[in-house]
């Protein structure tokens, strides 16, 4: 049937278009849960069939929703229905249930990675089948009021896109156009560099077996986002990031060159804290400082020089600071008690140089279609790189200091093996990987959790009262 161009969760239930999900993980949940809300009264979901007693137990009282057996009785009666799958799994779930799509039916994918899912949908899909796909760039813990919703437009008219538009009106995002490949581009840009720049601070932290905000070495400020922001992707599922990184090529190279970066600033570290002085003694060499600092000012340029007139994104380090896990003592207390001191932010001067060896420009995605993660990391690169004061304290550190040395030692060591693991391609070895640094952090993620989510609250409706 037509559906009108002002569709809305308000009209006739027999005027209404039903609204399939296979798929009910933690996105596919927070979709129904939206779209329940929004007052839509014929949402049809499934899971595998293995969870078909629990999911009808946890939807029994969710107004609209409707759980059925399989993704074959979703695909027969949705007029619009959305895989929400792992990109990992979609050629396998679209290959059975596809063929069971109701005629002229208009199908989305909610996957990260969308070439598996393009190639799936033009083979297994019947040839009426209007494809409009989606990607919501937030995860289902954060409100998608203001964020990001790509549509694609892929096999589809003005006025399938008007309808999958209409249906997600309720959520508050921000629609943002792009075909298949070009999400993959924008998503490997915003996603992934900061994924593996904080799946390799926790793994360093996880092999040190420290919480080093307990001990006062990370706190404050900057350290409260990368430390909040670090649990918060473990907390999540390891398919999330997984899928991205492996399927994605920009992805990979991106990730290859953040541990090559990494890498090599490491070592000019090294070089210029522990070369030998011209009467054999150990002691910093100005030649070797040299090369550290032209780099470091290299990437400044490449990345920041053509943006520092843009506003700041980050909140004042006094509002970061209460969001954060430790704390910097008060006059009177003890220094002992929680002593904050400079360190060398290996993790943001590699994310900076790695966008500049390939030429990204990160704020013109931040303009486009930046997850809060990505809003929030960049955010504090700016805060690094924007201040002279902030970076030369980092590179001295760097150079001088040998506290956090082990630190950062185990961070290259972790950058090049997540590194490897996308190389190899490997879904089996990412999740051990992941689950193994992930057991190290979970009796924190309760206390993390509302923590974190506050501090995205404050930082995104900062952002939002600027523009």
């Amino acid at each position: 049937m037509k559906f009108s161009p002002t569709l809305n969760p308000n009209d006739p239930v027999d005027r209404q278009p039903t609204i399939g999900i296979i798929g009910m993980g933690a996105m596919g949940r927070m979709y129904a849960n939206l779209l329940s809300k929004a007052g839509w009264k014929k949402i049809h979901v499934c899971d595998q069939p293995s969870k078909y007693e629990n999911l009808k137990t946890d939807y029994a009282n969710c107004p609209g929703v409707k759980v059925l057996q399989d993704g074959h009785a979703v695909a027969r009666s949705a007029d619009f229905m959305m895989y929400s799958v792992e990109a990992e799994f979609i050629a396998r779930v679209v290959a059975e249930y596809g063929p069971s799509t109701k005629l002229n039916a208009i199908v989305a994918g909610q996957t990260s990675v969308k070439a598996p899912e393009k190639e799936a949908f033009e083979k297994y899909l019947p040839s009426d089948a209007v494809i409009v796909s989606c990607h919501s760039l937030h995860g289902p813990t954060v409100s998608p009021l203001g964020q990001p919703l790509v549509l694609i437009n892929h096999r589809g008219s003005d006025e399938s896109l008007r309808l999958v538009e209409n249906i997600f009106r309720s959520f508050g995002s921000r629609y943002v156009y792009l075909s298949y490949e070009e999400h993959d581009l924008v998503t490997a840009n915003t996603q992934a560099v900061t994924h593996a720049a904080f799946l390799s601070m926790g793994t360093a932290w996880a092999s040190s077996s420290s919480y080093p905000w307990e001990h006062g070495l990370y706190v404050g400020g900057m350290e409260t986002v990368k430390v909040n922001l670090t649990l918060r992707i473990y907390s999540n599922a390891w398919h999330v990031y997984a899928g991205l990184a492996i399927l994605n090529p920009k992805a990979r190279e991106q990730i290859n060159q953040y541990a090559k970066s990494t890498t090599e600033l490491f070592k000019l570290m090294l070089e210029a804290g522990t070369a030998k002085n011209g009467n054999g003694s150990m002691g910093n060499d100005k030649g070797s400082e040299k090369k550290l600092r032209e780099r470091v000012e290299w990437a400044r340029e490449v990345v920041f020089g053509p943006n520092q007139t843009r506003k700041p994104i980050l909140l004042s380090e006094a509002v970061l600071d209460k969001f954060s896990l430790g704390r910097v003592p008060t006059a009177g207390e003890s220094p002992n008690l929680c002593t904050y001191r400079p360190n060398s932010h290996l993790s943001l001067l590699a994310m900076v140089d790695c966008w500049a060896k390939l030429d990204i420009n990160p704020f013109h995605h931040l303009d486009l279609a930046a997850t809060p993660l990505f809003r929030l990391f960049l955010g504090v690169a700016q805060h690094l790189f924007l201040s002279p004061d902030l970076l030369d304290r980092a590179i001295h550190s760097a150079i001088h200091d040998i506290w956090h040395r082990s630190d950062d030692l185990e961070f290259v060591v972790a950058a090049r093996g997540w590194s490897q693991c996308v190389k190899f391609g490997s879904f089996e070895v990412y999740r051990k990987r992941f689950e193994e640094t992930r057991s190290f952090f979970e009796s924190r993620f309760e206390e993390v959790g509302a923590l974190g989510s506050e501090m995205i609250k404050a930082v995104m409706a900062s952002e939002m009262k600027e523009h």
